[in-house]
């Protein structure tokens, strides 16, 4: 496994392993606990160093989960978590809300703390901007919380560029986790650049477009009833079978390659400086091939090829239903 790092210290596999989908989101009724825990010990044994999870993810069963897969092997990981999106009473139609107060922050990484039976994380997030809430005062609750040595390094999700740059000058920063796929390339914009520029690693979420990428659904009916992913536009009538005109593009240069279409889109976002992206399985399989991909390496010629099937603006839909959006970039 190649090396990347994050920040300035945080030192991880060039591929991590987003732990979400083995709870939350996705169909999880097929995914037995046992199995997801020796998936993510899979993970370790092939050289994965940084583990993605959050207090949302089912709420709380995924930090749990992640933190029973770990015991005994804690020296072995890079430990992620986020807090910031909270399951509370109705609110405007919704069951949950954005909550960057500092004495919240303080509240939310103890309870993540027991939940993962650790003492301390080595990289928080937080997981969506509150608006209500000035980014200085919630990064400055989190430097608090490195210096009480809870917490290693401070990360924030799905923040603007000016968000980014007023949080760095309170406290290093020392990863940015977005969305950033070959069908998601916004990032490219202004966010990647800003964080080459203040030395901040790049974490790609989604990074094989929620699975879209990766060949395996010709339609909606490959999905479970209950996968989050039946009501995300890319997914939707028309969107759906222009996105399929992508996926045929990027199994067309697998071939060529002698790889699979998720390890090309994998082996690409290495490829680009500063990034490590964490895509999810429940199979073990996916996972080895996953994993695989950090040793493809691409020419420029290839790049290029990629590049000219699959630029910014390819997909079809946006990346989220409105919701969803109005809590990104902010």
């Amino acid at each position: 496994m190649q090396h990347a790092t994050l920040g300035s210290s945080l030192d991880v596999g060039a591929i991590g392993l987003g732990c979400m989908g083995l709870t939350y989101a996705y169909s999880t009724s097929r995914v037995d606990r046992a199995d997801a825990v020796a998936l993510i010990r899979r993970a370790l044994d092939l050289g994965v160093t940084l583990l993605d999870t959050a207090d949302m993810y089912g709420p709380e069963t995924n930090e749990r989960l992640v933190g029973e897969a770990i015991a005994g092997r804690r020296n072995e990981v890079v430990l992620a978590t986020k807090f910031g999106i909270e399951y509370r009473e109705q609110v405007a139609g919704s069951p949950r809300g954005i909550n960057g107060r500092p004495e919240y922050v303080r509240a939310a990484c103890d309870a993540s703390l027991r939940r993962l039976g650790v003492d301390h994380v080595d990289l928080y997030y937080q997981h969506r901007v509150d608006p209500d809430v000035p980014i200085e005062d919630t990064v400055g609750a989190m430097s608090r919380l490195v210096e009480q040595g809870k917490v290693r390094q401070l990360g924030l999700s799905e923040a603007s560029a000016a968000t980014i740059r007023r949080a760095h000058a309170v406290h290093p920063i020392a990863a940015l986790q977005t969305e950033y796929s070959l069908w998601s390339r916004d990032p490219e914009d202004e966010v990647l650049p800003l964080c080459r520029e203040l030395g901040i690693g790049f974490v790609a979420y989604s990074p094989l477009g929620r699975g879209f990428l990766s060949g395996r659904f010709r339609s909606l009916d490959d999905l479970a009833e209950d996968d989050w992913r039946r009501g995300s536009p890319r997914f939707q009538g028309e969107n759906f079978a222009r996105n399929l005109a992508l996926v045929d593009r990027i199994e067309d240069l697998a071939a060529e390659k002698d790889c699979t279409p998720s390890q090309l889109a994998l082996a690409w976002l290495v490829a680009q400086a500063q990034v490590v992206p964490i895509p999810g399985t429940t199979s073990r399989g996916r996972l080895e091939q996953n994993v695989a991909a950090a040793g493809i390496t691409l020419s420029a010629e290839e790049l290029a090829a990629i590049d000219a099937i699959a630029p910014r603006g390819v997909a079809a839909g946006a990346r989220y239903p409105d919701a969803g959006l109005r809590e990104v970039d902010r």
